[in-house]
């Protein structure tokens, strides 16, 4: 798969000196890939303003949203220790293939790389990590539904597997959804909120990004 990011100027949500919020755009790496060609992602660009950006977490390449960098050692220290305790709260909206015939729930499924096919991943109940979604329906079209997710564990491709083994993979999945699930333009994943402490303070403070599709 040819890689193409978009060429969208940086959307900055939010900047102090401890910390920057940033809308990702849909395409574009969080972090360099391996090899020349996949060295364009958001860090990169975002180190041409703030030089002392530093990763905090990742977004999936295809997967739009909200993401925060620490300017500072203190605050990447402060924030990964968040994401460690599960003190940041994420969450996504998706469209998924299908009607979704319960309105909420959870999808605790233990996930594992799938080694001869990574980057993909795979329900392993015995050697997988623990990987909680809680989900709920937010409106129905006539082949799809809107939903909010929200997780508690923050696996690699976590709520894509989730949404594959519910029945209802993401639209416009190139990994985990096929046929006419798979016709889309992009993948429709989009992390909308995060809410967290901020490491100068302790504050609490929350980001909203409205949902581009």
């Amino acid at each position: 798969m040819n890689y193409n990011p978009p060429s969208d100027p940086l959307d900055i949500i939010y900047e102090d000196a401890e910390i920057v919020v940033v809308n990702k755009p849909s395409g574009l790496l969080s972090v360099p890939g391996k090899g020349e060609d996949l060295s364009d992602c958001l860090i990169e660009r975002l180190k041409v303003i703030f030089p002392d950006a530093l990763l905090v977490h990742r977004l999936d390449r295809d997967t739009s949203g909200l993401m925060i960098f620490g300017l500072t050692k203190h605050s990447q220290r402060h924030l990964n220790l968040q994401f460690e305790k599960r003190q940041i709260k994420k969450s996504y909206l998706a469209e998924v293939w299908g009607k979704v015939v319960d309105r909420q729930g959870i999808v605790n499924l233990p996930l594992k790389v799938d080694w001869p096919n990574r980057p993909l991943q795979h329900v392993d109940y015995e050697n997988g990590k623990e990987a909680i979604t809680n989900w709920r329906v937010l409106r129905y079209k006539e082949f799809s539904t809107r939903l909010r997710l929200v997780p508690e564990t923050g696996r690699s491709h976590q709520l894509r597997v989730h949404m594959q083994e519910l029945g209802h993979p993401i639209l416009g999945d190139p990994f985990y959804s096929s046929g006419e699930a798979s016709n889309f333009s992009r993948l429709m994943l989009h992390a909308e909120s995060l809410r967290f402490m901020h490491p100068n303070g302790g504050r609490g403070i929350k980001f909203q990004s409205p949902c581009p599709f």
